[in-house]
């Protein structure tokens, strides 16, 4: 199954951002583990953080002046923040470029991991380090729809319920970008589902 993650990411087209407006930049990592249950690695902020504390993400941050470009931003945020070493990852591509609700361009990047990667996570930053079966996102378990109206577009994004974590947001369309391209889910952002209600 990872040989076909990689051929499809790899010769995957993000979409681009198309704006008229200049971003600050970051980037985030989707840590895939190898094996035969394949686990997405997501991060829990801790509270006191001035931007999603509190809330569900993958490993990431802005980019710092010296990075020479957003994979780099990627792998030395994830090193930060939950002591994932560089060198354990093997990118496979990015994804789409969204821009958060804090006016952030983010850039995902998808990395294949060792299933077990013993995580050294940064209290400061991060409260607890968690992974989801991708297998759990392929069948779209959403427990709510948040509808999110944005440069003209009617945006319906899942919010996920695993293990006590709500999985929403950013992370959640990138989650369904990945699951569209690895599984052709046919995951809708810009249709609500069948069973909507607004959250």
């Amino acid at each position: 199954m990872l040989d076909e993650l990689l051929r499809r990411v790899s010769s995957h087209t993000p979409r681009i951002l198309e704006t008229d407006q200049r971003f600050p930049e970051a980037a985030v990592l989707l840590p895939i583990t190898r094996g035969d249950t394949p686990e997405l690695v997501l991060t829990l902020r801790a509270k006191g953080l001035s931007t999603h504390g509190g809330e569900v993400a993958f490993p990431g941050g802005r980019r710092d002046p010296e990075d020479p470009d957003l994979m780099y931003t990627a792998l030395r945020e994830a090193e930060e923040e939950i002591g994932l070493p560089p060198g354990l990852v093997e990118i496979v591509g990015p994804l789409s470029p969204l821009v958060s609700k804090h006016g952030i361009k983010v850039t995902p990047f998808v990395g294949i991991i060792p299933d077990f990667v013993e995580y050294r996570a940064n209290d400061a930053e991060i409260a607890a380090v968690f992974s989801v079966p991708l297998e759990f996102f392929r069948q779209d378990p959403r427990e709510h729809t948040h509808r999110i109206d944005y440069a003209g577009q009617s945006w319906y994004v899942p919010s996920y319920r695993y293990d006590g974590y709500k999985i929403w947001g950013l992370s959640a369309i990138m989650i369904v970008e990945l699951m569209n391209l690895l599984y052709d889910a046919d995951i809708s952002l810009h249709r609500p589902p069948a069973h909507f209600s607004a959250v």
